[in-house]
């Protein structure tokens, strides 16, 4: 299985320490955010990972290299100004990731989940990994009804930014996109979770509750409580 790092964003809440340094690339425990990543998608039995950037897009190479050193072998797909958001970074990084069900992952979270243990072959164009509302998002994204994920809903959950995806997911995307700012442009630029509104109100989006540890490293507190809680941890 291949995987796809999301590290294109611009960090904006994350300012000043992104002023010149991509979010994916602060360090967190040690080691960049990103290296977190590498080394449990290494772990899962990945072997090529392609990394959307845009934002200081040139700072990732001269820090990861081609991946030798975790035994992967890195893409970079390079967005150019703005970003093409999830959807967008996701359709134009297809040729590099192929026909095959591959896993994304946000670059900006950290999370102690077992990769290896996500399915292979999804039973429907998506799998979620879901986890319990941070304070910060309470209000949360999809719901989780025995395997099957559903858009709306009593008790929701937050969606923790891993997933197994079909190349399918994407057929038809501007059909459902329609005119959104962004639909237009060359590459287009969109948001993945109308895609995945779409899929679920067909009953195609399995999905799981992780009750791991996991954060969204949103901004430069939550990464000193991370990084903080990562030291004491050693």
């Amino acid at each position: 299985m291949k995987a796809l790092i999301f590290a294109a964003g611009l960090g904006e809440r994350m300012r000043p320490l992104t002023d010149h340094t991509p979010k994916p690339l602060l360090v967190v425990g040690g080691k960049p955010l990103i290296v977190w990543h590498l080394e449990h998608l290494a772990t899962a039995g990945v072997r090529e990972v392609v990394i959307n950037v845009s934002w200081l897009a040139d700072c990732f190479a001269p820090v990861l290299g081609d991946g030798e050193r975790w035994g992967l072998q890195l893409h970079y797909s390079h967005e150019g100004t703005p970003p093409l958001e999830t959807g967008g970074g996701m359709l134009q990084a297809l040729p590099l990731l192929g026909e095959a069900p591959f896993l994304a992952i946000n670059g900006d979270i950290w999370s102690d989940h077992d990769l290896a243990s996500l399915p292979r072959e999804p039973a429907g164009d998506a799998h979620l990994v879901l986890v319990d509302n941070p304070a910060h998002h309470s209000e949360g994204d999809f719901v989780l009804e025995g395997d099957r994920v559903h858009a709306s809903g009593p008790d929701r959950l937050t969606f923790a930014g891993i997933g197994i995806y079909r190349p399918a997911l994407l057929r038809g995307w501007r059909d459902i996109i329609g005119d959104a700012p962004g639909a237009d442009a060359t590459p287009p630029r969109f948001r993945l979770a109308p895609l995945l509104r779409a899929a679920m109100a067909r009953g195609a989006v399995s999905g799981e509750h992780h009750r791991g540890a996991w954060t969204d490293v949103g901004t430069p507190e939550r990464l000193a409580t991370l990084d903080a809680a990562l030291i004491q941890a050693r």
